[in-house]
């Protein structure tokens, strides 16, 4: 069923711990006296139970607004090498991570790429709120690009509810090569919650691909974004990578 997501593996934990807090604690008033992000709909975020956070995905740092800008703790998947770093700056990346509710993964593909997804499942049935980008990466150009249905799977296995959020104006914080964040302002909306379970079945490939349109549909009138039409990736290389890939096209998780 799976063929490839942003990230993926086993994540060792998915419990919030005291640094967590404390690092919320200041980081979510410091952020808002410094940059007054415009929040709306963060009433539509269940206050407890399982819940799935579905954004758009603009710069590295949404990973850190959508949790100081949520009212109720998030998780979310980052890449494995913020985690594994040796020395001072390595310790700086583990704890820094960590304590905004990163979990660490690496990249892949196939058999890994669903253990990414059972590392999310893991942390909704645990009863916690797990942000995710169903584009699979940032958008470079700012359209927003079809969704992957990992988030779908997700929704479907869990009966997790979607929280849609748009994020308007993050790609002016921090810009693709910048290597420090700038004063900018910045929109978070969050949506109503979506039940998706009436699309059917997560083994279902035309569930997973109609829940994930829908879901995307309210990304889509949150963030205002024009639309790629396509998936955020490289395209086939070669005659033949082009064929196949029109003839049979994949799932795309």
């Amino acid at each position: 069923m799976v063929s490839e997501i942003e990230a993926d593996a086993v994540p060792a934990a998915v419990q919030q711990g005291p640094l967590y807090r404390i690092v919320r604690g200041i980081l979510r008033p410091l952020v808002r006296v410094v940059y007054r992000p415009t929040i709306t709909g963060a009433e539509h975020v269940p206050p407890r139970g399982p819940v799935i956070i579905a954004s758009n995905h603009l710069s590295f740092v949404d990973s850190i607004v959508i949790p100081l800008a949520s009212p109720r703790p998030v998780q979310f998947l980052a890449k494995s090498h913020y985690f594994t770093g040796t020395g001072p700056k390595g310790w700086v990346s583990r704890t820094f991570f960590g304590a905004i509710g990163a979990v660490g993964v690496e990249r892949g593909a196939g058999a890994a790429a669903q253990e990414a997804l059972d590392a999310g499942r893991r942390i909704l049935d645990s009863g916690n709120a797990f942000a995710l980008y169903p584009e699979g990466t940032r958008s470079l150009d700012g359209r927003l690009y079809r969704g992957r249905t990992g988030v779908a799977w997700l929704a479907l296995t869990t009966g997790a509810r979607v929280v849609p959020v748009g994020l308007i104006g993050t790609e002016e914080i921090q810009p693709v090569g910048a290597k420090l964040p700038r004063v900018r302002p910045v929109t978070v909306r969050f949506g109503e919650p979506l039940d998706v379970s009436r699309h059917g079945s997560p083994t279902s490939g035309r569930a997973r691909r109609a829940a994930t349109d829908e879901i995307m549909a309210a990304i889509h009138a949150l963030s205002g974004q024009e639309l790629a039409e396509r998936y955020n990736e490289t395209p086939p290389h070669g005659a033949f990578a082009k064929l196949a890939d029109r003839v049979a096209p994949r799932e795309r998780i």
